[in-house]
């Protein structure tokens, strides 16, 4: 049995000022509690440090005159605002090292059918500009380094997120190899949404079976469109009941199942599957814990056992 590789970001710091509802601290709580598992040998996964995306990487998603704005901090006061995070040379690092971390989760998945980043899911970032508390596309720019290195042809991305993907979805509106997928809230952010090969805007208040007949459907919907090398999950945690910016109304039992149903999905067409966490909100941080920890449980059940 291969042992599951983890990659994480949360060492490197980003100092948020007082008061920033952004839950930071999910991802050492995250890597803490699936360490423990490794170490009582309840979990056989690895953990482990990436490689960070360099410019090159980044190129593949954003424009350079994007790319040298961010990096030196050349940002207006909209820019910033549309990050949600104050700029830091922090926040540069955190977000290349985060953006590495998929792309060595997808590499990774090549070989070991499945892989995960403990952060990610930067769905919200455009080609040109910053949004939503995403600064790099992780998800495009893996695919794309992958494509261009010759390990894959095409990728589905299937973003469970409950804001739709519309910076993956712009980035690769005239790109065939890649397949966005994203199953939303209607009316959640982004309130101007862009268009993805297959969107699936539901209703607030959802709830877990119509969620997971919507999922089943669109994925069904999706195997007689595309074929592909690498699926990479963005499993938010924010449909949960209980997350203050959701309004799915799908509990954690629920989430699970909807994790279930893509790795199983993948396993029985032999797709490696590479995870990004995505978001997640709740009041409580353990909440936000729980669901990402049973989204890599799910994974390794599906994939190993």
């Amino acid at each position: 049995m291969r042992t599951v590789k983890l990659f994480y970001t949360d060492h490197f710091d980003l100092p948020l000022p007082d008061g920033h509802r952004f839950p930071m601290d999910k991802y050492r709580l995250l890597r803490e509690r699936l360490a423990e598992q490794a170490k009582t040998g309840e979990r056989d996964w690895q953990l482990l440090v990436p490689e960070a995306a360099n410019d090159d990487n980044l190129l593949l998603a954003h424009t350079a005159e994007y790319l040298r704005r961010i990096v030196t901090g050349d940002l207006t006061d909209t820019d910033v605002r549309r990050i949600g995070f104050p700029w830091s040379p922090e926040l540069v690092v955190r977000s290349r090292y985060s953006t590495g971390a998929t792309i060595c989760a997808a590499r990774a998945a090549l070989t070991d059918d499945v892989s995960a980043n403990l952060a990610g899911g930067t769905h919200h970032a455009f080609a040109e500009t910053a949004a939503g508390y995403c600064v790099f596309n992780d998800a495009v720019v893996a695919a794309r380094v992958l494509q261009s290195k010759g390990s894959l042809q095409r990728v589905l991305i299937v973003d469970c997120d409950v804001h739709q993907g519309n910076g993956s979805a712009d980035i690769v509106k005239d790109d065939d190899s890649i397949f966005t997928l994203s199953i939303h809230g209607e009316k959640n952010y982004p309130f101007r949404k862009a268009d993805s090969d297959l969107d699936i805007a539901l209703p607030d208040r959802t709830g877990d079976e119509a969620y997971l007949d919507a999922l089943q459907t669109a994925l069904a919907t999706t195997r007689q469109s595309v074929t592909p090398d690498l699926i990479i999950y963005i499993a938010g945690a924010d449909p949960f009941i209980g997350d203050r910016l959701g309004r799915l109304s799908i509990t954690k039992d629920g989430l699970a199942a909807r994790d279930r149903i893509v790795f199983e999905h993948a396993a029985k067409s032999r797709i490696p599957v590479a995870i990004a966490m995505g978001g997640g909100y709740a009041n409580e941080l353990g909440d936000i814990v729980d669901i990402h920890a049973r989204t890599i449980d799910e994974a390794y059940r599906v994939f190993r056992e």
